[in-house]
């Protein structure tokens, strides 16, 4: 065993670019670890092979895990990450875990094509999909589907050969009173066949009937409450609310829905216009399935507020099972737009390092209201580019708070049933209680997010990319600052301009910390922006290593 491991320890991996992997690295500990804050799914061992004499303990541990969840009497002691075939079981998705034990136990097992590794292992994998065998061809040089056996021949062979076997023993009659038994014991099984399909297809008719009915009984009695906990939340909520309309002064303030400007995290959004001449957006909520809760938080939150940096709403709907809310126009769209623009003209005009430091000002300064600001802290949840609106000047609002929560300004902890968010953006403490508490740092993470995209101008999670060996981005800008390499993005800067780049860069890895605690308040990330923080100082790495799976991806595996 050892001498397998040292054999892949540090090795090329071009042989296993066609398979699914994953990358370990090889701890050794001075005791057994009975109790530990990394993940079981992301530990295998003791490795018996090894561990000598109960003095030392070696394990293997997922390559993405956290170091400060390696514990004190442990240290890495691999050179490099070590490759750990995928298995799978059917449909199900392995744990690091259980790839890891199949390859310590010397057991069976089956790698997958890994379709986008290069064109043979993509050529197999479709090969494969439509039950052929894949061969390769060594004068063509190129694989290649073979044809599968062709089968049926032979029993057409068969039957010919019996009829003709009959008719040479002189049998005609009894090759006659075979094939007449044959079409009565046809004709009568279609009978039966006949009557048994119509019983079947009535009886599932009526089922599918009574389904319906129960169906729309249930579906009638659900809107009804969901109704009854919107009318009682608003009639708790008292006058200040915005303006409420009714629906048909909604679908004349849209215009009936005749310009769709966007598409929401809960409806579809249309541009409108107030009888005053206000041009507004209206955001039909549709399809939902929070039981309202999405139209309380909106309504309950940014219903009563008023900040520069935070769409304003305008008035809102509900009639029956029509809801809506009403905002302040935004005409140039999101901050998505422009970060991750294919118009390289526009998004170098817009995004020029000082309009990024103004944007990623105000929408701290839209944050900081959020959470220390309101008479009660609003957790937002849900901080994307594509939740960050532009107005006339190009300055930002926060908008969508349909996941939103509000808790008491002193609350430092809240507790939530299920991670809610993004994926990308959202803190890992929302995945595992093991990497802290969750609280109003939380959103500080997910702008931490937002800024490193903003700097990079490529996406943080980008489902687009089928290759495992791109690096995790973060752990690129990272190194990029630690060797204060200038973050030009293929632009001519000034010196002025390298240095504000380098500024947004290391608040940012600063706010995406793993451990909450060392993350900053948004208050503090206001004052770094502004220069009132004299000599920033490079955060510590907030991560183990990327390597070839994203931290995010594994983070998302731990749920499944």
């Amino acid at each position: 065993m050892e001498g397998v491991l040292a054999s892949i320890d540090g090795a090329n991996w071009s042989s296993c670019d066609i398979y699914g992997w994953g990358s370990a690295a090889l701890v050794s500990c001075s005791e057994e670890l009975t109790q530990t804050d990394i993940p079981s799914t992301h530990i295998a061992g003791p490795i018996s092979c090894l561990s000598t004499n109960s003095t030392r303990f070696s394990y293997l541990v997922a390559y993405d895990v956290p170091t400060f969840l390696i514990p004190i009497q442990c240290e890495v002691v691999s050179n490099g990450p070590i490759p750990i075939p995928y298995f799978y079981s059917g449909h199900a998705s392995p744990t690091f875990r259980q790839s890891a034990e199949r390859i310590l136990n010397f057991a069976d097992t089956t790698a997958y094509w890994r379709s986008s590794a290069n064109p043979a292992a993509y050529n197999c994998s479709q090969c494969e999909q439509q039950g052929r065998r894949c061969a390769y061809s060594s004068q063509r040089n190129q694989t290649f589907c073979m044809r599968p056996e062709m089968n049926t021949s032979m029993i057409h062979w068969h039957g010919c050969t019996c009829k003709k076997l009959l008719k040479k023993q002189n049998l005609p009659a009894i090759t006659d009173v075979i094939f007449q038994l044959s079409v009565a014991a046809v004709q009568g099984s279609r009978v039966k066949v006949i009557a048994a399909t119509s019983s079947v297809a009535a009886f599932v008719v009526l089922l599918l009937m009574v389904a319906t009915a129960l169906y729309l009984s249930l579906k009638t009695r659900y809107n009804e409450e969901i109704h009854l906990k919107v009318e009682m939340f608003l009639k708790t909520y008292g006058t200040s609310k915005p303006t409420r309309y009714t629906f048909s002064e909604v679908k004349k303030i849209s215009r009936r829905f005749k310009v769709k400007v966007g598409q929401g995290g809960f409806g579809s959004v249309y541009r409108g216009e107030l009888p005053n001449g206000v041009p507004v957006a209206v955001k039909m909520l549709e399809n939902s399935e929070g039981e309202g809760d999405e139209f309380i938080n909106e309504v309950a939150t940014i219903g009563r507020i008023h900040h520069a940096n935070i769409v304003r709403l305008l008035g809102f709907c509900s009639e029956g099972t029509r809801r809506a809310l009403i905002y302040e126009y935004m005409p140039n769209d999101s901050l998505e737009k422009y970060i991750f623009s294919q118009d390289s003209d526009t998004s170098q005009e817009l995004l020029v390092p000082s309009k990024m430091l103004d944007i990623a000002l105000g929408i701290a300064r839209g944050m900081e209201y959020l959470h220390q600001g309101c008479n009660q802290r609003i957790l937002h949840f849900d901080i994307k580019p594509n939740n960050i609106l532009l107005d006339y000047n190009f300055s930002p609002k926060i908008s969508d708070f349909g996941l939103a929560k509000l808790c008491a300004r002193d609350q430092s902890i809240i507790t939530l049933t299920a991670a809610r968010g993004t994926m990308g953006y959202i803190a890992p403490e929302l995945y595992s209680r093991n990497f802290g508490e969750i609280s109003y740092k939380s959103d500080v993470y997910s702008f931490g997010m937002l800024v490193l995209e903003m700097v990079s101008g490529r996406r943080n999670s980008d489902p687009s990319v089928e290759s495992q060996n791109v690096v995790y981005f973060p752990e690129w800008i990272y190194e990029q600052v630690t060797i204060g390499q200038d973050l030009a993005l293929g632009r001519e800067m000034t010196e002025e301009e390298k240095a504000t780049m380098r500024q947004l860069a290391i608040v940012a890895l600063w706010c995406i910390q793993w451990n909450p605690k060392n993350r900053p308040s948004m208050t503090k990330v206001v004052n770094m922006l502004t220069g009132r923080l004299q000599n920033l100082q490079v955060p510590p790495k907030p991560f183990f290593s990327a390597d070839s799976h994203p931290v995010q991806q594994d983070l998302h595996n731990m749920l499944a």
